[in-house]
C-alpha cells in the first residue's frame, strides 16, 4: 500500500520579482513561471500514476497545478480528463502580506468555477482571513496546527481511495502544490531554510514523501530515499538538534514580523 505525496512549490509569481511586488494581492504567474510549469510537466515522471491533485487555493498555486499536471487534468483535446484540482485552505502561504492573502471565494468561483477542473467545495467564506487573532494569523502554533490538518486531509484522501481496494496492489500518488514557506511546516523539515527568503525550496521544485505514521494523529511525512538522493546525493540530513535550532530561528522571525 505505498502512498506517495509529491510536494511542489508553485512557479514564479509576480511577487517573486521584487519586494515592492509583495503589495500585489494574490498575484498571477509570470511568463517565466508558466515556462517553469511547462518544464515540470515535461520532466515529472509519475503523470500516469497520479491519483489526486491538491493545491493551495491561491491563484499561483492553482495555475501551477493546472499547468504542471496537464496530463492528469486534460485529455489530448484539452478537455477535462476527470481529475480536478482539490483546493485545501490549510495549504495557503504563511504570511499576511497582500501577496500571501488569497482571493475571496466568490472571486475564485468566477475565475475557476466554470473551468470544471478545480474543486472549491472545501472552501468556506473567510478562508483567506489572516487578521490578528484569526485562525490563519501567522503564529508558530497556528501554522503547525494548520500543517497537521493539511497532512491529515492528504492522508484521508489516500484512505478514501484505498477503501474497498486491494491494498497490496494499489499505489497512491498525490501531487500537492503549495508555498515555499509553508512547505517547511508541512514537512516539519527546516533543512535548507533561508530566513531571508523564507524557504529553501525553488519555484516548481518537487520532492517525494511517504507517511511515517500513516494512521497517527500527526500524519508525519518523510522524504523518500530516492527523492533525497536525487537532490542531495550521499549527504546526511540534519540532526534533531539542528532541526530544532532552525525551527527556533523561524519562530523568532515570525514573532518579530507578525
Amino acid at each position: 500500500m505505498p502512498v506517495y505525496v509529491h510536494l511542489v512549490r508553485h512557479a514564479q509569481g509576480y511577487h517573486n520579482l521584487s519586494y515592492a511586488n509583495h503589495a500585489l494581492p494574490d498575484p498571477d504567474l509570470t511568463p517565466k513561471g508558466e515556462e517553469q510549469c511547462a518544464t515540470l510537466c515535461k520532466n515529472f515522471p509519475f503523470h500516469d500514476k497520479i491519483t489526486h491533485l491538491v493545491a493551495s487555493p491561491m491563484r499561483r498555486t492553482l495555475y501551477t497545478c493546472l499547468l504542471s499536471f496537464k496530463p492528469s487534468v486534460y485529455d489530448a483535446d484539452s478537455n477535462p480528463a476527470g481529475k480536478k484540482v482539490l483546493a485545501i485552505s490549510e495549504l495557503q502561504e504563511v504570511s499576511n502580506l497582500p501577496c500571501d492573502i488569497g482571493s475571496d471565494l466568490q472571486k475564485l468561483k468566477e475565475e475557476f468555477g466554470d473551468k470544471g477542473n478545480v474543486d472549491l467545495g472545501r472552501l468556506k467564506e473567510g478562508w483567506n482571513d489572516k487578521s490578528f487573532g484569526g485562525p490563519n494569523f501567522p503564529t508558530m502554533s497556528g501554522l503547525e496546527a494548520r500543517a497537521k490538518s493539511a497532512r491529515r486531509q492528504i492522508r484521508d484522501l489516500a484512505l478514501e481511495y484505498l477503501d474497498g481496494k486491494d491494498k497490496e496492489e494499489e499505489e497512491v500518488h498525490i501531487a500537492v502544490v503549495t508555498h515555499g514557506g509553508f512547505l517547511h511546516f508541512l514537512t516539519q523539515d527546516w533543512d535548507g531554510m533561508k530566513a531571508n527568503v523564507g524557504t529553501g525550496w525553488q519555484n516548481t521544485e518537487w520532492r517525494s514523501y511517504e507517511f511515517v505514521d500513516f494512521t497517527g494523529e500527526d500524519a508525519r511525512l518523510k522524504e523518500t530515499r530516492v527523492s533525497w538522493r536525487k537532490r542531495r546525493g550521499s549527504a546526511t540530513g540534519l540532526t534533531e538538534t539542528e532541526q530544532y535550532e532552525l525551527r527556533s530561528v523561524v519562530q523568532n522571525k515570525i514573532e518579530e514580523e507578525f
